[in-house]
């Protein structure tokens, strides 16, 4: 019996790692793209580089959203656009259900599949585009066991 994490856990913790480098206040998020079990892209919510971060200079709001942050969703597609990576037919692992701009991205993307790990002010109108494209939507469970699978205290040095 292959006693290994499952693939939909594997790639969401690959996710959540993303989101510990986000340089946002408000939500940490991380996004990973999967083409056949092999992640292709990764991204995270901040700015775009070489611009302040929100962590430095705080976050530059208008009508209660940060203009100066970049979703992790399209962090990571752009990453595929800028490297030449197709991202049609692929899946994303992401650690907050998408927003409705990134929705509509991901869609038009042709990403096949939305693995998500937490709710987050679920658009009405996004669930509606989801399922008008025949979208693969997934709410994905981590558990502490899944945590406690990776080794971490082999690779500490102190």
């Amino acid at each position: 019996m292959d006693d290994r994490i499952k693939w939909d856990q594997y790639f969401m913790i690959q996710a959540v790692l993303l989101s510990s480098r986000s340089t946002c206040k408000r939500l940490s998020v991380g996004a990973v793209i999967v083409r056949d079990n092999r992640i292709i892209a990764g991204g995270y919510n901040g700015s775009v580089a070489g611009d302040d971060h929100c962590l430095d200079v705080g976050c530059y709001l208008v009508d209660g959203h940060c203009l100066r942050t970049i979703h992790a969703e399209m962090n990571a597609v752009l990453q595929c656009a800028k490297f030449g990576e197709s991202t049609d037919g692929a899946e994303i692992y992401v650690t907050d259900f998408p927003c409705l701009q990134c929705t509509k991205m991901l869609l038009q993307a042709g990403i096949k599949k939305i693995n998500y790990l937490r709710n987050y002010h679920n658009d009405p109108y996004a669930q509606k585009l989801i399922k008008l494209k025949h979208i693969a939507l997934k709410q994905i469970d981590l558990s502490k066991d899944d945590i406690d699978r990776i080794p971490f205290d082999s690779y500490l040095t102190k």
